[in-house]
């Protein structure tokens, strides 16, 4: 694939496993392994699935740098890989099944070249299907990337780096099951081009896995299945159908429609308290039952009448309300309400320095722009306990970050990191943070290329019939009792990020398609009504966002600007209070008070620029000889001021002119090939120009020549033809000096 070698091997590895393989591709190298607990996990409406994806900084030749020098607790990047590797497996379990499965891929060497994302989803589905454990598998996955107006199959990490598409898609010999994309505006035909090209890929790999499975896999176990009896069902349904079906036409709010619903749930739990009581009926599968005649009523009802619970059509878009500014002093904030969802989102402007860097297995890696999703229990009128963000908020934020990412500028100088608050949950809370975030960020003033929206879409599918229906801006009850939750993101020319996660064994192109067409409806919809009360960045940034100017250095002066051991730019950060940040490209950026930043900025470049013939320069008088003065021009510069050189007049002694720790101002007029500096203050006493100083520069001829000059000059003195300018003392220590020289 991609011109590399796939190779999957089973049988060596981790043999007490009910499956494992490792996946080879390049020099980067996946162990996966499948386990199923043998005892059913009664008491349980969910099928407890676990998927850990662990990284080995061995795997890169790294030692973890923590105090313990040893991995801790999984990283954003492990987390979002377990999450991309569970969402496609899922649906492929038996459903009723409540035996724990448990899947781990460790990362046993990288390459730093080939992705391990489709490489994942690939191991856990081979350790699934050579195992005993049900599963309704394989599956396969494919990245897929678009450089210079191509596709290209499971790029490298360097070729990612020019790629406009960082596309995965996984899924099933008929369909595709699960995608994760970023793209720079991309359009919605060329993403479905790539899904296509995905599929095909597919292909390749399942049959790989299938010959894999004919060699040496194990007959798959009959699990035990946990649905509700046919009678019970019938029961619920006879108590509770009509009343569910009644309570759904009246189009009520969330609040409200909950508590109409719990209200027909405690009459069906009341009717079955008794056989619940002796055992004979379980309370789990009550609630189970309830749950599919909740789900079969409002499926029927949105399939056959095309109204959704809210009553709204399926096109229909909730109410929107924005605002930005809400709050004082941050240094930019956006609220946004799409019905009974509410998320407000926070900008932060920081300086380089606040990059954050990540210990994972590509090194050196930073990020320049952060987002954060935060969904506290007060959100759905919950109170549980609140232990750091969970994987669901940690993926989250990561879409809505992939969302916006694409219309940052890339010479924008300042770290970013949204913060998304959400303040009221009824479905679509990401898509939310993805509008609170261009909200927040024109408000800070940030100069984003194109504002982004997102929507999410869901189906809903009769397997039977075939019939089925798309969903824009899908509330929570159609996310959990619906087919499909598709997050899609752009701007007005395409697509930023996608999102796709199915709770049915796959889907065809041709609702892709028209679930991709119906999105960007959404899309510029809810965009239309973002910028109706914003409709551009901010002209400057917030008053209270430092500010960061910017220069260029060649790269050979960076040690200079530095210093030893830190010194001169530490210097420069506590004379001026600025914070100097020093890139490896020689970019130097410096944050901090308007005019002290720009003080800052002078200073550096007047550090590291090269010394100029014919430019004049400011500097302190260092050392101080018979025969001139040497004046530090710029840190480890020095330049020396011949005794001619130093007036418009004849000077007989340099300290005259010239005392240490003087301030001198003096032209270059020559740097010799050693790097040695000429200077000249007469040159600008005078206005003259380099040449005529340099004709005149007596410092420039042999030894002898100026001794005697400097003899011609005592016989003038002598002769009283400059010697007027001073009194007879000096005169005569002039004469003196003069007729020593002859001598």
């Amino acid at each position: 694939m991609g011109g590399r070698t796939l190779a999957i091997e089973a049988g060596l590895l981790a043999p007490q496993a009910d499956g494992a393989v490792t996946v080879r591709y390049g020099d980067t190298v996946l162990l996966a392994t499948a386990v199923m607990s043998k005892e059913v996990r009664s008491g349980l409406n969910f099928f407890p699935l676990t998927v850990e994806f662990e990284e080995r900084l061995y795997a890169a030749g790294r030692i973890p740098g923590s105090f313990f020098r040893r991995e801790g607790k999984p990283s954003d990047q492990a987390i979002l890989m377990s999450r991309l590797v569970d969402r496609p497996l899922r649906p492929l379990f038996p459903k009723g099944m409540r035996n724990e499965v448990q899947v781990i891929i460790t990362a046993m060497a990288t390459d730093g070249q080939n992705l391990m994302d489709p490489l994942a989803i690939i191991a856990a589905s081979a350790a699934l299907h050579v195992s005993d454990i049900p599963w309704n598998g394989p599956i396969a996955a494919t990245t897929i990337g678009f450089v210079d107006g191509e596709f290209i199959i499971n790029p490298t990490a360097t070729q990612m780096e020019h790629s406009s598409l960082n596309l995965v898609a996984a899924g099933t010999e008929d369909n595709i099951l699960m995608v994760e994309a970023g793209a720079h505006e991309m359009p919605e035909d060329l993403v479905l081009e790539a899904l296509k090209l995905a599929h095909e890929n597919n292909q390749i790999v399942i049959k790989a896995i299938h010959e894999l499975r004919a060699a040496l896999g194990k007959p798959k176990v009959e699990p035990v299945i946990f649905l509700p009896s046919p009678e019970v069902e019938e029961e619920v349904a006879n108590i509770a159908a009509d009343k569910i079906t009644a309570t759904l036409e009246q189009g009520l709010g969330k609040v409200e429609l909950n508590n109409a619903l719990d209200a027909i749930k405690a009459e069906v739990k009341a009717a079955f308290a008794e056989r619940v009581a002796n055992g004979s009926v379980s309370e789990v599968e009550v609630d189970d039952a309830f749950e599919s005649v909740l789900k079969n009523a409002m499926r029927r009802r949105i399939l056959e009448k095309g109204i959704r619970p809210d009553g709204r059509t399926t096109t229909q878009i909730r109410p929107i309300s924005v605002q930005v500014g809400n709050l004082p002093r941050v240094h930019g904030s956006g609220l946004f309400m799409r019905g009974e969802t509410h998320v407000l989102t926070i900008a932060t402007l920081g300086t380089p320095a606040d990059a954050q860097r990540l210990d994972s297995l590509l090194p050196g890696e930073e990020k320049r722009y952060m987002h954060h999703y935060n969904f506290p229990p007060y959100s759905t009128g919950e109170a549980t306990p609140m232990r750091g963000p969970k994987r669901r908020e940690i993926g989250h934020g990561a879409l809505a970050e992939r969302a916006l990412l694409p219309v940052i500028p890339e010479d924008f100088p300042y770290t970013l990191r949204l913060v998304s608050e959400v303040l009221s949950s009824n479905g679509s809370t990401s898509m939310g943070s993805v509008c609170g975030s261009t909200l927040a960020l024109m408000d800070a003033g940030v100069p984003i290329t194109a504002p982004v929206s997102g929507i999410a879409m869901g189906l809903i599918q009769d397997m039977e019939t075939g019939q089925y229906q798309i969903l824009s801006d899908i509330q929570g009850m159609e996310d959990a009792l619906g087919d499909m939750d598709f997050k899609v993101a752009g701007t007005e020319h395409g697509i930023t990020a996608l999102q796709m996660d199915l709770k049915i064994k796959g889907l065809d192109f041709e609702i892709l398609r028209r679930a991709l067409e119906q999105a960007r409806e959404g899309r510029l919809y809810i965009l239309s009504k973002m910028l109706e009360v914003l409709p551009a960045p901010r002209p400057t940034l917030s008053a209270y966002a430092p500010r960061i100017l910017s220069c260029h250095i060649s790269s050979e002066k960076i040690g200079k600007l530095i210093g030893p051991g830190g010194k001169t730019v530490r210097s420069l950060q506590e004379q001026f209070g600025v914070k100097i940040d020093i890139e490896e490209d020689g970019t130097v950026y410096i944050s901090g008070e308007g005019f002290n930043a720009e003080q800052a900025l002078v200073e550096v470049q007047r550090l590291t620029e090269d010394i100029e013939i014919g430019k004049i320069y400011t500097g302190t008088v260092v050392r101080v000889e018979p025969y001139g003065a040497f004046v530090n021009i710029m840190p480890g510069v020095d330049g020396m001021v011949h005794i001619s050189q130093l007036a418009d007049y004849r000077v007989d002694k340099v300290e005259d002119v010239a005392k240490l720790g003087d301030e001198l101002t003096a032209m270059v007029i020559d740097v010799d090939p050693g790097g040695k500096v000429r200077l000249s203050r007469q040159a600008v006493l005078e206005g003259w120009t380099v040449e005529e100083a340099r004709s005149r520069d007596r410092s420039t001829r042999s030894r002898s020549s100026e001794r005697g000059e400097r003899s011609e000059r005592g016989e003038r003195s002598e002769r009283g033809e400059r010697g007027e300018r001073g009194n007879g003392r000096s005169s005569d220590r002039r004469e003196q000096r003069g007729g020593s020289r002859r001598r």
